[in-house]
């Protein structure tokens, strides 16, 4: 395990052997020296409550369930972090018995984490957040924590034109060092505007959703089903694809966008 500081984020500061996940209990994930990182990150940067809810298997797997062999890990993983400040709590919900919290918070499959501040603003994990993602795990819970984020304010202006739900899924693997910041910005997006929902899928353990959307290469962000872009991109034109998805762009930022397809 290593820990890289740069501005400020921890980079790579997780980085679990997946090929392991599931055979018998697993070590401590986050290693004290890592802990007294994210212990003053932390102490920094959380300014309210933040409760993190992973929906798991249970300690019984129900017959004909779909066997979740990174479940038991994500519960440990939230947990330690979780451990690192009086701000964080969490609430293990069953996916297959807990109904009424599965509604409530929308949770299509597991593991799956909800980061939940003053209120829901709709910021979701699916999968555990190993690798890479960690970084951005670390960085939403305390976005969660302000209710706002640090989008530029032209970027939460444009937000504001989205006036109708919308659905983000940026799909990623632990490996890439790319995705985090289209993880990022979605969640972003996410806390700024109560219109949309923004999830973090792991492709590796859900092939089958990611075939789905084709994804061939990461990261991949879907909007609403039916409109999708690749890669990680500087803000200033990762939102005129999301305007473009909302059909809420200006004839200027049309031109815009076209020139950047060329």
């Amino acid at each position: 395990m290593k820990t890289y500081i740069q501005t400020g984020c921890v980079w790579d500061i997780l980085a679990l052997d997946l090929i392991d996940v599931g055979k018998g209990d697993a070590p401590v994930l986050i290693q004290e020296k890592d802990r007294k990182v994210i212990r003053e990150m932390f102490a920094e940067g959380l300014q309210g409550p933040v409760k993190l809810v992973v929906f798991t298997e249970g300690v019984l797997q129900l017959s004909g369930a779909a066997p979740c062999p990174y479940c038991k890990q994500t519960v440990q993983l939230v947990e330690e972090v979780a451990g690192l400040s009086d701000q964080l709590s969490v609430e293990v919900v069953n996916f297959y018995t807990d109904k009424e919290k599965v509604a409530e918070y929308g949770i299509a499959r597991i593991p799956a984490v909800a980061i939940v501040g003053a209120e829901d603003y709709g910021v979701r994990y699916y999968g555990i957040p190993a690798g890479y993602e960690f970084t951005a795990f670390i960085e939403d819970i305390m976005d969660v924590s302000k209710g706002t984020t640090d989008l530029a304010p032209e970027t939460k202006e444009m937000l504001a034109r989205i006036d109708k739900p919308m659905h983000i899924q940026v799909f990623v693997t632990p490996t890439c060092p790319y995705c985090p910041p289209a993880v990022r910005f979605a969640h972003k997006l996410a806390i700024e505007n109560p219109n949309i929902k923004a999830d973090m899928v792991e492709s590796q353990e859900f092939p089958e959703l990611a075939s789905h959307y084709n994804v061939f290469g990461v990261p991949r962000t879907v909007i609403n089903e039916d409109y999708y872009f690749e890669g990680a991109m500087p803000e200033q034109y990762a939102i005129l694809h999301v305007l473009q998805a909302a059909r809420k762009l200006t004839p200027e930022e049309e031109k815009q966008l076209a020139a950047l397809a060329r």
